[in-house]
């Protein structure tokens, strides 16, 4: 008689068995809220290509902060979007601006029960809609840009920042903004990297929301990196480290899951990815339609990206995935 079959099925055959032996778990304490305000208005208003996210009123952000913290979700990061903008994007640096005024807003209401990361970039606040400063033939100034991120690290930190979140993969940006936190007496200030952030065809609903557009119909192919390269993020991590990042990041996160689980393999530092708008925006459409279970996919797809490596996941599906999660 020959031996019977190993029974695979029996370690799936409920719900209780299929939690017990799973291998990987997602928690709301694994997710980071990425969330928009708006200088300037009353009420929150919403992304169209976005749905269900907002740009939101001051009161409503700490509305919304504390729904998040109630819902153990332990991190948010902020984008601001300015009444004004301007060629240098001065407001990313002005202490009066709106994540500034964000940032200690919450640290009143909250204290440490929120992390509070601010992203460290220009192109919210540029009139031309590059990450950084312009020289005279219009080509971003690294240097240049490196200066300014340094004195917005600063204003950030000040307004009661956790960690700062440079994401405008300038060279030598992690270095120049540690040195320049320390200078200002803010050792305890981490710094979350963008270390391998790609030049994407997925931001577009993140563009909506923070009202950016590329002057004369350009890219940011020259400091954002080619999706067809995963050696070169490696690269860009290790500099990232050397420079002091705390944390480094994938983005986006889908489409680079093999970028997320070598990162994770190499190095031995806390590691971030960021499930963009796109491919928020993609599955908030076809669940519309009737064409997908929304819920069940969103769980899917940031599980996968927990699978693959990544300690936290910074999601628009944030709250969502805290409420089932919590259920």
């Amino acid at each position: 008689m020959p031996y019977p079959a190993v029974r695979m099925r029996r370690l799936r055959s409920n719900r209780l068995i299929r939690d017990l032996v799973a291998e990987t778990s997602l928690s709301p304490s694994d997710l980071i809220a990425p969330l928009f305000v708006r200088e300037g208005i009353e009420e929150p208003q919403g992304i169209p290509s976005l749905p269900g996210v907002v740009q939101h009123s001051l009161a409503s952000l700490r509305a919304e902060a504390k729904r998040l913290v109630s819902l153990g979700v332990p991190a948010v990061v902020l984008f601001g979007v300015p009444a004004a903008k301007d060629p240098e994007g001065l407001g990313a640096s002005d202490p009066t601006g709106i994540v500034q005024v964000a940032l200690e807003s919450l640290a009143g209401d909250l204290g440490d029960r929120l992390l509070r990361i601010a992203d460290l970039c220009l192109d919210e606040y540029t009139d031309h809609g590059h990450c950084g400063l312009l020289d005279s033939q219009g080509e971003v100034d690294n240097d240049a840009t490196l200066e300014r991120y340094c004195t917005t690290a600063q204003v950030q930190a000040r307004a009661g920042a956790h960690l700062v979140a440079p994401s405008g993969m300038m060279d030598g940006q992690v270095g120049a903004i540690r040195k320049a936190l320390d200078d200002d007496g803010h050792t305890g200030v981490g710094v979350l990297a963008y270390a391998a952030k790609y030049a994407s065809a997925l931001y577009g609903p993140f563009r909506d929301a923070v009202d950016v557009e590329i002057a004369g119909g350009g890219d940011r192919r020259g400091y954002q990196q080619n999706p067809a390269n995963r050696r070169e993020a490696l690269r860009e991590v290790q500099l990232d480290i050397d420079e002091g990042a705390d944390i480094v990041m994938v983005k986006p996160a889908l489409s680079y899951l093999d970028v997320i689980s070598e990162v994770r393999r190499r190095f031995d530092v806390p590691v971030a990815a960021y499930h963009v708008s796109g491919e928020y925006a993609m599955v908030k459409a076809a669940a519309e339609r009737g064409w997908i279970d929304g819920e069940a996919v969103a769980l899917e797809q940031t599980l996968a990206i927990k699978r693959a490596g990544a300690d936290m996941i910074l999601t628009y599906f944030a709250a969502e995935l805290a409420e089932i999660l919590g259920a």
